[in-house]
């Protein structure tokens, strides 16, 4: 009680007390002096307000029991316009490919090539070549015959041989694969993954990308669907445990070891055939096959078997050994368009060898990932912010932080030498590649270049965009540990890549 007649008297909000406040300064002066000018609030800056949108997108119920890393940063001033957990190491997925390509192109050169070789090893006599045909592989991941590539090489190296007389050889088809070593695989790659053609082993010698397709049709209702390998030359084995009917989708699992693979499910008794790609787990042994059947084709007769160079019991004599034929592949600025658009593991994969061999002289994966390391740190990555076990991401064993994505784009971007080619190789949003169907109709279409990363429970994309300004950004967006579907994840990146196209400082 106060003395008012019994009545409490509450004291005004402060926002009461505020708005009181700018009533009274802006009544005239009892004097009839000038009215005192209120100044405006401060404008809040343009890129808090952009901050704000992106912690409101990232703070959606969906999204909190993920771990987010995100940095975006101006290529003009080096400003940072959002950085969230931008040195926390996180599974970058296939955005690897970025950290792969960057050091590739820089320690190779665009113009790189890889160069696959006939030789013949032995006397000819009376149109027979008493020895061996031996093809030297330096790990050319472009040799496929997907539009008779492959098929017209094997034809001009079988015209090759008969200009020299060759209508026979008496011996074999060796696969010599020493270029690169024999561990094909990646440390950390799912066994699961392992039929896949995602999956596929790395060799100096690689055919049609180490994959080949499984052309299943029904059967009768109850009976094992029909299966057929295409090319014969892979040398495959079907587990076939299908039926034709209702059941479970088809799937392929690995046998571990061997080169058999399992199929199961179902295929409805009026279903068209189904394919399905899968691995090759001798890439070398996949070429020699695919060598002898096409100089048979082409009129050579080749007596002995396809044999990869591992597996001879005694070393090869090359005391008489002769250059017959050589085949040169597209370059790095080819192969790397279909790396990074397709998200091509074996390419990538093939080039942390091949910068190995190039650099040290050991085409192997650890040689590359030396080289890799010891170029980012020039380039001014900090130890422990790139932890890289394989070339494309495949490895949940890879921890990249978004920053070391960040110190790679931009020192791609203000290199000349890789600047244009590498932006040439990525993805546009809404245009083509892995982002062909995302970010349609939105400012960030066919503005985005980005490398995109997806397995399971990590998804990330990394590269450039420009703003409303014309301002250019790097972009890195990774997405860890998250228990939703990837749709809203992609969603959520999308949101915030639209938000940086639209974001304007005026």
């Amino acid at each position: 009680m106060n003395g008012t007649g019994g009545r409490s008297v509450l004291a005004p909000s402060a926002a009461v007390r505020a708005a009181l406040l700018l009533a009274t300064l802006a009544l005239p002066a009892c004097h009839g002096g000038p009215p005192k000018v209120v100044p405006p609030p401060p404008t809040v800056p343009r890129v808090n307000e952009l901050q704000r949108d992106i912690n409101t997108i990232l703070a959606a119920p969906p999204l909190t029991r993920g771990t987010w890393g995100v940095l975006v940063k101006s290529l003009s001033n080096d400003e940072t316009l959002f950085a969230l957990n931008a040195h926390k190491l996180m599974m970058p997925a296939s955005t690897q490919k970025v950290l792969t390509l960057a050091v590739a192109a820089d320690q190779l050169g665009w113009d790189y090539t890889y160069k696959t070789t006939v030789l013949t090893i032995g006397p000819i006599e009376n149109g027979v070549l008493k020895g061996d045909l031996v093809v030297v592989g330096s790990g050319d991941p472009t040799f496929d015959d997907w539009d008779g590539f492959a098929s017209a090489r094997f034809a001009e190296w079988a015209a090759a041989l008969k200009r020299l007389g060759i209508q026979k050889i008496n011996g074999r088809v060796i696969g010599d694969d020493n270029a690169f070593d024999d561990d094909g695989l990646g440390a950390g790659w799912a066994w699961d993954d392992l039929a896949a053609s995602y999956a596929t082993g790395v060799s100096a010698l690689q055919f049609n990308q180490n994959t080949a397709q499984l052309v299943i049709t029904p059967s009768t209702a109850g009976q094992a669907a029909h299966v057929q390998v295409t090319p014969e030359a892979a040398h495959l084995s079907v587990l076939n445990r299908t039926t034709t009917g209702d059941g479970a989708p088809l799937s392929v699992r690995p046998i571990p070891h061997s080169s058999t693979i399992e199929l199961e499910g179902a295929i409805g008794a009026s279903a068209g055939r189904v394919l399905r790609n899968v691995s090759v787990p001798n890439a070398t042994l996949y070429f020699a096959n695919a060598v002898r059947d096409g100089l048979i084709r082409s009129g050579v007769e080749v007596v002995g078997p396809a044999v990869d160079i591992d597996d001879l019991d005694t070393p090869l004599d090359r005391t008489a050994v002769s250059t017959d034929a050589e085949t040169v592949s597209k370059r790095l600025t080819d192969i790397g368009t279909t790396m990074m658009k397709m998200s091509q593991n074996l390419y990538a994969e093939t080039l942390l060898k091949t910068v190995g061999l190039q650099t040290s002289g050991v085409g192997s994966t650890a040689a590359g990932r030396a080289v890799l390391d010891s170029t980012l740190a020039n380039w001014g990555v900090a130890a422990g912010e790139a932890l890289e076990v394989d070339g494309s991401g495949l490895s949940r064993y890879n921890l990249v932080t978004p920053d070391a994505l960040a110190i790679v784009l931009r020192h791609v971007y203000q290199d000349e030498r890789l600047r244009d080619p590498f932006i040439a190789t990525l993805p546009r949003a809404g245009v083509d590649g892995t982002l062909g169907d995302r970010l349609k109709g939105t400012p960030a279409a066919d503005n985005l270049r980005a490398k995109t990363g997806s397995f399971s429970n990590a998804r990330s994309v990394a590269g450039y965009l420009r703003t409303a300004d014309g301002e250019p950004l790097e972009v890195v967006i990774m997405a860890n540990n998250y228990g939703v579907s990837p749709r809203v994840i992609d969603d959520a990146t999308d949101a915030i890549l639209v938000a940086l196209a639209k974001f304007s400082r005026r």
